[in-house]
């Protein structure tokens, strides 16, 4: 009989996990519990959550009855008070801090965010730079193919791939509204979503642009950083040039193949080569001198 799920409680975090990951969940349920720092929030503590821990894929699946991508690590329930998290899921602390930005996040403020706000303020919170090192290495990026909002919005829920790129625009959003006020920071923006003033007017009043017109220079700031040029430098051209290294070979492995095969039509196969004739006697050395 397989074992069933134990519940336990780590300070204000109910903890629901299988006893193989209960070393794991009860490290988790410690970080949740303790205060940290939020960007544009200050130093704050998610408060109670309920935080569930499964050994892989399959057990979120069915936890979540398919609600769940395959390829996702955790998925967070703010109004619920609820993290899922995968104990196989590459680093579980740090999929953790993502996951508690969006419970952070909605418990500040009294407004509905787009998508592509919620996700790229959890990997900022998150501290995860190393997507927009994604964006550097995109060749759609660097042809100049940069999302609208809504676009990211439904990528965000795509495939893996799509999404992973999606978060990384998400992220580069986020820092850009960031970059638009004159603090440098989230503090203004978030001050007023705590309010009650809904996104796009909050957005108008913190960087001096509507948020179709934000839209349009969030594109543009990421094709000059994130182009042809930026791609080039950060190695995105030796990729293209091993791909196609790559193709020229096989392609030129199938040519030959072919080639060969079509030099064989019609000829008779070769005789056998006679062996070497085999004498009892050895000839006697012969003298240098």
């Amino acid at each position: 009989m397989p074992p069933e799920p134990r519940a336990f409680q780590v300070g204000p975090v109910t903890v629901v996990t299988w006893p193989a990951d209960s070393a794991l969940a009860v490290g988790l349920a410690r970080m949740a519990a303790e205060p940290a720092q939020w960007p544009g929030l200050g130093r704050r503590a998610p408060g109670a959550l309920r935080l569930i821990v499964v050994a892989d894929a399959a057990r979120m699946r069915a936890l979540t009855r398919g609600g769940a991508p395959a390829w996702g690590a955790a998925l967070a329930l703010p109004d619920a008070r609820t993290i899922l998290i995968r104990a196989d899921g590459g680093d579980p602390p740090a999929t953790l801090r993502h996951e508690l930005a969006h419970l952070v996040l909605h418990a500040a403020i009294r407004t509905d965010v787009p998508r592509w706000f919620d996700e790229g303020y959890a990997a900022f919170a998150a501290g995860e730079l190393g997507r927009l090192d994604q964006l550097s290495l995109n060749l759609t990026v660097a042809r100049g193919a940069v999302p609208g909002f809504n676009q990211l919005d439904q990528a965000l829920r795509g495939n893996e791939n799509t999404a992973q790129a999606a978060y990384a625009f998400a992220s580069s959003a986020v820092l850009e509204l960031a970059r638009r006020n004159p603090t440098g920071t989230l503090t203004p923006l978030l001050d007023l979503l705590a309010r009650g003033i809904d996104f796009e007017t909050a957005v108008h009043r913190t960087t001096g642009l509507t948020l179709d017109r934000f839209e349009e220079e969030w594109q543009r700031t990421t094709r000059r950083r994130y182009g042809l040029v930026a791609w080039v430098a950060a190695g995105g051209a030796w990729g293209l040039i091993a791909l196609l290294a790559l193709g020229a070979a096989r392609f030129r492995r199938r040519s030959d193949r072919a080639r060969r095969a079509a030099l064989d039509v019609g000829w008779p196969a070769p005789p056998p080569a006679e062996p070497p004739e085999v004498t009892d006697e050895l000839d006697p050395p012969q003298n240098p001198m």
